[in-house]
């Protein structure tokens, strides 16, 4: 978890984002959003929308009174208490990758099928870093895995092998409902999970303008049992949202509040993300380009509306539409992640691992994208400046000509820089061979795996969760 000492980057000025509230509070009022489940639209109607077919129109009144009603921030509870999360305010909380079907083989050059064991293997390295918070959901998918089963599955893998907070399947009412049962196991029963939230949900839009009937039985499970969720949008200029950046975050904007007045009908006071992982469409192609800096400016933005509207937020992450992890994927990865953390995002899914756009994962990025994460986490701390920092009395003692080596503020203080991981900064004489970073970056994640240990876990709980996942075979 990051915590912010510098202020949050607003990237428009407060009338251009007032322009834009506007515009999405007139979407919300004359062009509305359809809803794709009776019992969702028959719960805003009784709110005061007004509901005609299955397109709900929401007064702007009952928007802004419902969004009220969301906390500004929220703690995530983790198995192990000392890992509890903090999620809005000055706090950057990171999550790996989430839904790649594909993992990139390094030896081989080329991409394959995910696998349970690269679910697990993710999972390891995310548990191992001081730069991940939340783990779980579909860190990749699990192709090997029976669908009925599958989500079960991964909750047991992100709880086995890591002690940090977790995320729930979004998959239906069912699965949901089943995440929530699982985490009551592991956090003393479900009561406890409503009273202290122990899951947090990635609830997507379907742009434009629509949610269907899987994420909406999810979104009411998740409100009615307490649990936050993460309402997003993928809209994608020129096909699924409007070309321009402002037309496209006006209609994401008007999905996303429109999920987060219906979370609050459900339950008031559910914690929500304001989030999107919305991006530009090269029409060149028909391909999204997440490595953009136009992607960039709709994350910073998305952050500044979520401010204005006193939730937290969720965008960004280690983004790059390269296929392989070079160059391309690192300067593009560093803009979007950098940008998304100064403009004082609050929760960063895809922190690390991704590339072409969001579909497949690789373990030396994964590293790669650690080594960023522990880079921005120290540039976010910024400096100390107090006496014993500014070193007048050890410039005086070793004073001109001399030298700091051997002096005692450098022993006290020789440990305060950060020590890369993966970074090399030999220089080229004292080299023994010369290797790229991606090539370090595999033989660092191999011995990661090979010298990982799991945090205790109580052998009854666990037995209990593997008996649980047998009956939804």
């Amino acid at each position: 978890m990051i915590l912010r000492e510098l202020k949050p980057m607003d990237y428009l000025e407060p009338e251009e984002l007032e322009k834009i509230h506007q515009a999405v509070l007139t979407i919300l009022e004359k062009v509305g959003v359809e809803f794709h489940s009776q019992e969702a639209r028959d719960i805003l109607k009784k709110a005061g929308a007004k509901v005609e077919g299955e397109k709900v129109y929401f007064p702007p009144k009952l928007v802004m009174e419902q969004v009220a009603l969301a906390p500004s921030e929220f703690t995530l509870h983790a198995r192990n208490p000392e890992n509890n999360m903090v999620i809005g305010g000055s706090y950057t909380v990171h999550a790996p990758g989430y839904g790649s079907p594909y993992v990139m083989d390094y030896v081989q050059n080329a991409r394959r099928n995910a696998t349970y064991e690269d679910y697990i293997a993710f999972t390891k390295l995310a548990g191992s870093s001081d730069n991940f918070d939340v783990v779980g959901g579909v860190l990749v998918e699990p192709n090997d895995i029976p669908d009925k089963i599958r989500h079960g599955k991964m909750l047991y893998a992100s709880v086995k092998y890591t002690d940090k907070c977790l995320m729930g399947s979004a998959m239906g009412e069912k699965k949901a409902q089943e995440s929530v049962e699982m985490a009551g196991i592991v956090f003393g029963g479900v009561e406890e999970v409503r009273k202290n939230p122990a899951l947090i949900s990635l609830i997507n839009t379907n742009s434009p303008l629509q949610f269907d009937p899987r994420m909406l039985g999810a979104l009411m499970v998740y409100a009615r049992n307490n649990q936050p969720m993460i309402i997003a949008a993928l809209a994608m200029t020129g096909t699924t949202s409007a070309v321009t950046l402002a037309g496209s975050l006006v209609q994401q904007s008007a999905e996303i509040l429109a999920g987060i007045v219906f979370a609050q009908l459900v339950n008031p006071g559910t914690p929500v993300v304001f989030g999107s992982a919305s991006s530009i469409v090269d029409l060149r192609s028909g391909s999204l380009a997440i490595g953009s800096p136009e992607s960039v400016k709709m994350f910073s933005v998305i952050a500044q509306l979520a401010r204005y509207y006193g939730v937290p937020s969720r965008g960004g992450g280690s983004l790059t539409d390269a296929l392989i992890p070079d160059a391309q994927s690192g300067y593009e990865s560093m803009m979007v992640i950098m940008n998304t953390v100064l403009s004082g995002t609050n929760f960063i899914l895809h922190s690390a691992g991704l590339l072409e756009n969001y579909m497949t994962m690789s373990y030396e990025k994964f590293i790669i994208d650690d080594e960023m994460l522990g880079m921005i986490k120290n540039f976010c701390g910024r400096f100390p400046v107090d006496e014993d920092a500014l070193a007048v009395d050890t410039m005086v003692r070793v004073g001109g000509g001399g030298n700091f080596i051997a002096d005692e503020h450098t022993f006290k203080h020789m440990k305060d820089m950060r020590i890369p991981i993966v970074s090399s900064r030999q220089n080229y004489a004292g080299a023994t061979e010369l290797t790229d970073t991606a090539q370090r970056a595999h033989e660092y994640c191999k011995q990661v795996l090979q010298d990982f240990q799991s945090p205790p876990f109580d052998e009854k709980t666990e037995d209990e969760l593997n008996r649980y996942i047998e009956k939804l075979g």
